[in-house]
């Protein structure tokens, strides 16, 4: 099984905190499951680390997962996402989540996040979330 990891569950993670996703994050390495990111996930992520040490320590990490690409189609998606849920009074505070919903709907793989933005796309757009219930 392949998994989009977004990047508030890698905050969280690399906080060790002690909350559902990052328990849900444990149990997919410790299954050796198929762990994706995107380029955006990669940005935010590397982006917040101050420590020279630490980025270079998750850089690495990060280099032993999937990088799935982004395609002009997962931008259009995104797009559409957007449009999509304005027209019904729905307005996604972040619009690179919709690129990073995109990437998941466009691979077909679930998405693990702790993101209320993303509850509004699983519900209208087709997204696919893991169940914290499934990987405990």
């Amino acid at each position: 099984m392949m998994i989009l990891v977004d990047t508030t569950v890698w905050i969280d993670f690399f906080a060790a905190r002690s909350l559902p996703h990052v328990v849900a994050l444990e149990t997919i390495i410790k299954r050796r499951e198929n762990i994706c990111i995107c380029g955006i996930i990669l940005a935010e992520v590397l982006q917040g680390i101050r420590q020279d040490r630490e980025f270079r320590k998750t850089r690495n990490l990060f280099n032993t997962l999937i990088l799935l690409p982004m395609p002009y189609t997962v931008f259009l998606r995104s797009v559409d996402i957007y449009r999509k849920l304005r027209k019904i009074g729905i307005t996604i505070r972040k619009p690179l989540d919709c690129m990073i919903a995109s990437v998941a709907i466009e691979n077909d793989i679930p998405l693990l996040h702790n993101d209320k933005d993303f509850q509004p796309i699983e519900r209208r757009c087709g997204l696919k979330v893991l169940s914290l219930t499934e990987k405990r």
